[in-house]
């Protein structure tokens, strides 16, 4: 039996999860969302069919009204922008991107979240990549500056941009690049905050401890949480798993987070790894109840 954690008094954190992970229908994802206790939203795919670039101006004020009526609050829109390898040139990768984050901010305009996630850049060259951002300096400058630009067009809209950690040719793979990154991005916390998907981090290279919070602690504005479990301890990423039979410290991350506040909101997400022999079913509803039951500052 886990043992309850407490942290600073008062301290609350929202838990969420993506819309689609709730249900295929938004309005069903909402209700569930209520029935489950969460009152946030993280809007990603299947709202009214289409994935969040697509979704129409008419169709963004129908979900911010069924959003009103069941109580629920807009955490953050979760783009895909700059997802992409970015040795395709600046010309060719930057307007395309820009050009959905006006659409975006459109829609934000509706729906009133508080962060809009962008993706950190991949590269086919990342194996051959010890320190990306150093990579960065010598071969691609346009990167940091084109995420400047999106940040400073999102801040002037009124909200604030979050960059994740994606997997496959992701630039950010150890947290110092993550740190290095945030440098040469030199933006204020209330503009551009790091997604920290946990397990995302994980395959990329980086098991989940709290050392490797702590040197990315100044930047986190939000974390996603996954479960999944390695074969050995402290090793790569292998099984899906639940919260609850992860390898890796999903409390004691979590307690330092709420209690640092530097993610006011936790978003579930579905795991990476293989099925282990003994099969394996996403329930979500029992990752909730496991941090809510162990984290009593979690709603």
């Amino acid at each position: 039996m886990k043992k309850k954690c407490g942290t600073n008094a008062g301290v609350k954190v929202q838990l969420t999860m993506l819309n689609d992970m709730a249900a295929a229908d938004i309005y069903e994802a909402m209700d569930n969302h209520v029935n489950w206790g969460l009152g946030v939203l993280d809007l990603r795919e299947k709202i009214l069919g289409n994935h969040i670039h697509n979704v129409t101006i008419e169709d963004a004020k129908k979900v911010a009204a069924a959003a009103t009526v069941r109580g629920l609050t807009i955490s953050t829109l979760s783009t895909g922008i700059f997802g992409g390898d970015i040795e395709k040139g600046e010309a060719e990768f930057v307007p395309p991107h820009l050009k959905t984050l006006d659409h975006i901010l459109e829609l934000a305009g509706i729906l009133r979240p508080k962060f809009i996630r962008l993706l950190m850049a991949g590269t086919s060259k990342r194996a051959n990549i010890t320190y990306s951002p150093a990579y960065l300096d010598s071969n691609h400058p346009w990167v940091v500056k084109a995420y400047q630009r999106a940040v400073d067009t999102v801040a002037a809209a009124g909200f604030a941009a979050g960059i994740e950690c994606e997997v496959g040719q992701c630039l950010f793979s150890r947290p110092e690049e993550v740190a290095g990154f945030f440098k040469r991005l030199d933006q204020p916390a209330s503009a551009a905050r790091f997604v920290w998907d946990i397990q995302n981090l994980w395959v990329m290279g980086t098991f989940p401890t709290i050392e490797a919070y702590e040197m990315m602690r100044p930047w986190i504005g939000l974390i996603h949480l996954k479960g999944g479990r390695s074969d050995l301890p402290g090793g790569q990423l292998k099984w899906k798993a639940s919260l609850e039979d992860a390898s890796w410290p999903v409390i004691d991350i979590c307690r330092a987070a709420i209690r640092d506040g530097v993610s006011p909101v936790i978003c579930l997400n579905p795991s990476h790894g293989e099925v282990p022999a003994a099969g394996f079913v996403e329930d979500y509803s029992k990752d909730i109840a496991f941090l809510k039951s162990n984290i009593k500052e979690m709603q």
